[in-house]
């Protein structure tokens, strides 16, 4: 049923058709429920009316009441205008400066009359001034703004110019408030209300955007993201609980010959996190469940060897596998890993990449088809049409984010019935971010490093250090180790990304000279046959050097390589940096990461470098990534068919109310999971409605 709030923005007062226009494409906001949900970011203290004697120059923003005294217009031909007010109160007078718009000041500004104040406090001459500060008549009644929180919106430049200043953002939110308030319903049952002292949801958002007090707009946020949260997880559980119910698993009970050979040939005992994960990984297997499984596990702690276990006891029930992963290069060590194991064992596999010649792609497809290949591995390939299985019974996807929820889902057309999933990742997530981006799937984490790793040592570097750093290279070298050198690539910064990597490789060239130091280099705007041309060179350890960028933050094996020089590491996030990291330590030597940055660094990028510096917990570091930037992109989080866009919720700080919306919602689908109950009528309504703007993901993980 329509209400009100579905109205265009452009019948509200003050908007019309052009500033609707401009609201769509700035903010994508298009009606009167999108701006009602456009909340303030942070918020301005005018709750208090200092004095004027009271103001220091470090204040932030100020508030004062007084009369003003004096009006002076300075400034000749050749110097900019500019108009000072003096504001006087019973403890001093402070001058508030002008630059811009005088005339419309002067207007209205009148000697002797009362006014508040706002504005930062600034220094020039040695004395305390205001310039442009907000200027309103002591008694003006109908002010948002004095005696009150204020809230700050986000804006554009557009935005801007268009004056949709601060001040007109919160007149439409106050006019949005009287003409649409009475038609703002409940959305939460009461006996969820209630049980967690919820402030009704009119008020909630009155106060979030004209708060009276701090303790109000707590109350009013919490409010706010509990219900937000609490859909979330409703939505992520229904999913599970819906695609449990009508997708049955293939179940594969045996464990024959082909799992039994290949164990015999891993050169290595698993470690226990990974016995572990794969019980929980068979027991899915034998349910009659279809699998929906997350794998995680930091880098090197042997999740492909989970994996390519997983796809031999499908094997061993008749069923096909495939394991696809972002890069040709991750595929190929996936493969080459993968034929080690099975050697001797009559297991067939193959690689399907773009760089597959067409005479071996229509082998390889006919045979799939036929069912002679029991495990393909492959990029994107294995998505397009052609790739036909005879029965597909298990898809391994391996650092997942990397492809969207609309790819993945055409992997499961595939199959006749839904095969069994798992999703694996090496960028550890922190939980919470887990329980909103997988909230639907099971999770297994492999949390033990195989036995003989070593730890690896992490350097903090600058500029000044540099030869010493090349001569401890050159050590490493002759020790016979390998040594890879990455740089930053930041889209906005490409090309100068690119000339620092070549006179790096230049320096380094110059430094090492061939014929006795070899040195090989991968970025991306070279050709796929160049780039595995150098590649290879240093994985089969014919060059001592890797320069390259961030490429190699996935999927390079090089046991014997020692050394990880990041340059310019400050520009780096925590969990990249960890992902580089874990390019060495792979062998039993002694492993050095040095972190190369500038001598000028931000507050939270030395707080990076120090963090890395003191922990190898990859689950710790991606804690504190989230905590220090925000989920942002770490999970593809656009891509993951979120069931509703948070507006006021911050992953990053809110997981326990996210954990009390988990343990809500698992309680309140528990006892009715299919929201018939009349005291979940709402919930289902409003679930419903959300549901409209999604695609339906319920069958895909």
């Amino acid at each position: 049923m329509s209400s009100i709030l579905d109205s265009d923005i452009k019948f509200l007062p003050g908007i019309g058709p052009k500033r609707a226009e401009l609201l769509a494409s700035e903010l994508n906001i298009r009606t009167f429920r999108e701006m009602l949900y456009f909340f303030p970011f942070r918020y301005l203290d005018r709750t208090r009316i200092y004095s004027i004697s009271e103001i220091d120059p470090e204040m932030s923003h100020i508030q004062l009441r007084g009369k003003i005294v004096r009006i002076n217009l300075s400034g000749d031909k050749g110097r900019k205008k500019r108009l000072i007010a003096t504001l006087a109160d019973a403890t001093g007078v402070i001058d508030l400066v002008f630059f811009q718009g005088i005339k419309w000041i002067k207007d209205k500004i009148k000697i002797n009359n009362e006014y508040i104040v706002f504005g930062k406090p600034t220094v020039f001459n040695q004395t305390i001034n205001l310039v442009h500060p907000e200027i309103d008549p002591a008694n003006d009644d109908n002010s948002l703004y004095s005696g009150n929180m204020i809230g700050i919106y986000s804006s554009t430049e557009r935005l801007k110019e268009a004056g949709f200043t601060n001040k007109q953002v919160a007149k439409l939110q106050a006019l949005l408030m009287k003409m649409a308030g009475e038609y703002i319903y409940e959305t939460l049952p009461s006996y969820i209300t209630q049980a967690k002292k919820l402030l009704p949801l009119r008020s909630s958002l009155k106060l979030i955007h004209f708060p009276t007090n701090q303790t109000l707009l707590n109350q009013a946020r919490y409010r706010l993201k509990m219900e937000e949260l609490l859909y979330l997880q409703l939505s992520l559980l229904r999913q599970k609980n819906l695609r449990e119910g009508y997708t049955r698993g293939f179940i594969m009970p045996r464990v024959g010959d082909y799992f039994n050979a290949c164990f015999k040939n891993i050169p290595f005992e698993l470690t226990n996190a990974q016995k572990r994960v794969i019980k929980e990984i068979r027991a899915d297997m034998i349910s009659g469940k279809q699998m929906n499984r997350l794998l995680q596990g930091d880098v090197g702690s042997g999740k492909t060897m989970v994996a390519v276990l997983c796809a031999l006891l499908a094997a061993d029930n008749g069923f096909q596998s495939c394991i696809m992963a972002p890069t040709e290069v991750l595929a190929n060590q996936h493969y080459k890993g993968a034929t080690k194991t099975i050697e001797g064992s009559g297991i067939k596999i193959a690689i399907l990449t773009g760089n597959t010649k067409a005479s071996e792609r229509d082998k390889i497809l006919d045979e799939l088809s036929q069912g002679k290949i029991h495990i393909l591995f492959g990029t994107h390939a294995l998505l397009e049409d052609r790739v036909v299985f005879k029965n597909l019974g298990l898809a391994v996807i391996d650092e997942q984010h990397r492809f969207g929820v609309d790819q993945r889902a055409r992997l499961w057309t595939k199959s006749e019935e839904f095969p069994h999933i798992l999703v694996m990742t090496a960028t550890p997530i922190p939980r919470t971010l887990a329980m909103t981006l997988y909230g639907d799937l099971d999770i297994s984490v492999i949390d033990e490093l195989p036995p003989g790793r070593k730890p690896v040592k992490t350097i903090h570097a600058s500029e000044n250090q540099r030869m010493r750093i090349f001569e401890f290279m050159k050590e490493q070298i002759k020790s016979g180790r390998q040594v890879f050198v990455v740089y930053p690539l930041i889209k906005e910064s490409e090309k100068m990304d690119y000339k620092n990597l070549q006179d790096g490789y230049e320096q380094i060239v110059k430094y090492f000279p061939a014929p006795e130091y070899i040195t090989a280099v991968v970025h991306g705007q070279q050709r796929n046959e160049d780039k595995a041309y150098d590649m290879s060179l240093f994985s089969e350890g014919k060059a001592n050097i890797l320069v390259s960028t961030s490429v190699i933050e996935v999927g390079v094996d090089v046991p014997n390589a020692s050394v990880m020089v990041i340059e310019s590491a400050e520009r780096f996030g925590l969990s990249q940096l960890h992902q580089l990291r874990g390019r060495v330590g792979r062998g039993t030597e002694n492993s050095y990461c040095i972190l190369m940055t500038g001598y000028k660094m931000s507050k939270e990028s030395r707080q990076r470098i120090d963090l890395l510096c003191s922990t190898q917990d990859g689950f710790e570091l991606a804690e504190a990534d989230l905590r220090m930037r925000g989920p942002g992109d770490l999970e593809g989080t656009q891509q993951s068919g979120l069931a509703m866009e948070l507006h006021i919720s911050d992953l990053a700080k809110d997981s326990q109310i996210l954990e009390e919306a988990r343990k809500i919602a698992t309680s309140v689908l528990t006892e009715d999971p299919y929201l018939e109950n009349e005291k979940n009528r709402i919930l289902k309504e409003v679930l419903s409605t959300l549901k409209k703007e999604e695609r339906d993901y319920s069958k895909i993980s």
